[in-house]
């Protein structure tokens, strides 16, 4: 398989943590997106948004959407699951990895930052826009959570915890206040302590810079 990834993407970083988990063999092909190399029409007959990531199939199949990923991912390789099998806790994990991945990154993503720049707002009021919507996202995630969990929801790591950690990478890198969610730095560690979790970091990427 071929992962069209960006090394500070955090929905490249999801899938890369996914397909370690999961112990799928996968060649990273980079894409430089703050050089616009997702607009190259060669890319967007692949990825029609021009966005990452990109997962290409042994078979030539092209699948998009970090989510969507997930769960083909999820579908074909069960062991280890990232989704519960009981139906009630499944959608509490969902909904979970739903808050980071389509009410807090959608604001984040360098398409909309640009825009925002565009309009004429400055890189500070730029990042206080990111800072706010993390901030927040991150806020009600945590209130979702079960008391005592090692990960998001249990004792192994699910689909919540794969969207958290890369959204937590993002939080630090622009200084997000994350002195009210020490349940979610905590699990982030414990995450970060796990080879598939380690191994998908930003830094380690090929394209890394």
């Amino acid at each position: 398989m071929k992962l069209y990834s960006y090394w500070r993407s955090t929905t490249s970083y999801r899938v890369r943590i996914a397909l370690n988990l999961k112990g799928l063999f996968y060649e990273t092909v980079p894409l430089d997106l703050v050089s616009g190399d997702q607009n190259a029409p060669t890319y967007l007959a692949l990825n029609p948004i021009g966005g990452v990531p990109s997962l290409e199939l042994e078979d030539g199949s092209v699948l998009t959407q970090s989510m969507a990923v997930l769960e083909y991912l999820e579908a074909e390789h069960a062991d280890p699951a990232m989704v519960p099998s009981d139906p009630l806790m499944a959608a509490k994990v969902r909904a979970a990895a739903n808050i980071i991945a389509c009410d807090i990154h959608p604001l984040n993503n360098l398409k909309v930052v640009s825009a925002i720049k565009s309009l004429g707002h400055s890189k500070d009021e730029s990042i206080s826009w990111m800072n706010h919507w993390m901030l927040r996202g991150l806020l009600a995630y945590q209130t979702l959570l079960p008391n005592g969990s090692k990960f998001s929801f249990g004792d192994t790591p699910s689909l919540a915890d794969i969207c958290l950690v890369p959204q937590l990478y993002n939080a630090h890198r622009w200084g997000t206040d994350l002195s009210s969610l020490q349940h979610l730095t905590e699990i982030e560690t414990r995450c970060l302590a796990l080879p598939a979790f380690a191994a998908a970091q930003p830094h380690l990427q090929p394209d890394a810079a």
